[in-house]
């Protein structure tokens, strides 16, 4: 192997894929990136053996071939030259040189050979979106997935799909996230399958949110997604995710109409006085007011007051402050419509523009 590549652009590739490669690896070459140098370009692999992510990049090729070497060093060190810079990589023997100006550094390889690879599977469903669709998708709900849940289906997010709509749902037990994007889908089979909280996590960060045409190959145990020089491919979580349908709060009868703006602001400011454990936030509601209260251990205390449209008896309700905040920042327009109907029920909350996204929080005691 040796080659020659601007700096920007193996930086870019390195970044790309340096996500997948955990700290702490149980197998010494997961730590590595595999580089594989062919016709005139180079292709960059990382694996964590469960997510895989390769990245194809335009370079000089002088001699073909392929190797490993340390992922965190190989992005340090092309991070740290400076910018406009052209990087030589030679492989000789088990070592791997970089040159770049006056610059020289000298890396410990692995073989090649022993580099896992997920084999791709054959795809069952294939789903186009554009990168903005998938991207709101994904960061619409990815905020309610479990973390190290016992629950190994709750560590993900479920991507339902069918003939007229795609969506998206999370939960941890406490709150519900769905997102929905209603339009055709070509697909003849309904799908759901359970992506993990790390693919999640890497796509949201990949993905570009713009017109580019993206396309998801499905099938009963992996997914592969198909961006602009980036193949992802990525195992499921197997098993069956709640009926989340039944979680959403139906026939309401108080609802409140609110500033989202406002509403968040206020929140914000009396969280800083929350439980910082349990971060409960006690709303009252009555004609066109909301009170929101919050208190701590040390007997500190806050008390905000907005205007909102109110309909329904007086009522008091306490949730996790957090989650509040996190479902309106989820909604993109001005104006937000809570349902609910008790101190002990669920609140369900929504865009006053647009109902296709919902979230669900379940009250707390105070």
């Amino acid at each position: 192997m040796n080659i020659q590549i601007p700096r920007g652009e193996l930086l870019s590739a390195l970044q790309s894929v340096i996500g997948v490669v955990e700290r702490r690896q149980s197998l010494p070459i997961l730590s590595n990136i595999l580089m594989v140098a062919q016709e005139d370009e180079l292709v960059l692999t990382a694996t964590d053996l469960e997510l895989q992510v390769e990245r194809r990049v335009q370079v000089q090729n002088l001699s073909p071939g392929k190797t490993t070497a340390p992922a965190r060093k190989l992005h340090d060190i092309c991070r740290g030259l400076p910018e406009g810079a052209t990087i030589g990589v030679e492989l000789n023997q088990n070592r791997l040189t970089m040159k770049s100006g006056k610059s020289r550094f000298t890396l410990a390889t692995l073989d090649a050979a022993e580099f896992p690879s997920l084999s791709a599977a054959g795809s069952e469903t294939r789903l186009t979106l554009t990168g903005k669709e998938l991207k709101e998708l994904l960061s619409r709900t990815q905020f309610a997935m479990a973390q190290q849940d016992v629950r190994y289906y709750l560590n993900g997010l479920l991507l339902e799909i069918r003939a007229n709509r795609v969506r998206t749902v999370a939960t941890d037990g406490h709150r519900l996230a769905m997102a929905e994007l209603r339009r055709d889908t070509g697909v003849k089979k309904d799908l759901q399958v359970i992506l993990p909280r790390k693919t999640v996590l890497e796509l949201q960060r990949l993905v570009e949110a713009d017109d580019t045409e993206i396309q998801l190959n499905l099938s009963a145990n992996q997914v592969q997604v198909d961006l602009d020089g980036l193949k992802l491919t990525s195992k499921l979580i197997e098993g069956r995710f709640p009926d989340y349908e039944r979680v959403i709060p139906e026939g309401s009868d108080k609802t409140v109409h609110g500033d989202r703006g406002r509403v968040r602001a206020a929140l914000s400011r009396a969280a800083i006085l929350s439980n910082e454990k349990f971060r409960g936030v006690r709303l009252t509601l009555s004609g066109g007011t909301l009170r929101i209260q919050t208190q701590n251990p040390e007997q500190e205390e806050a008390e905000e007051e907005v205007e909102v449209q109110y309909e329904g008896a007086p009522l008091e309700i306490g949730f996790n402050v957090g989650y509040l905040l996190d479902a309106l920042d989820a909604i993109e327009g001005n104006e937000f419509i809570m349902e609910l109907r008790s101190g002990d029920a669920s609140g369900l909350v929504y865009d006053a523009a647009n109902n296709a996204n919902k979230y669900v929080v379940m009250p707390m005691r105070l």
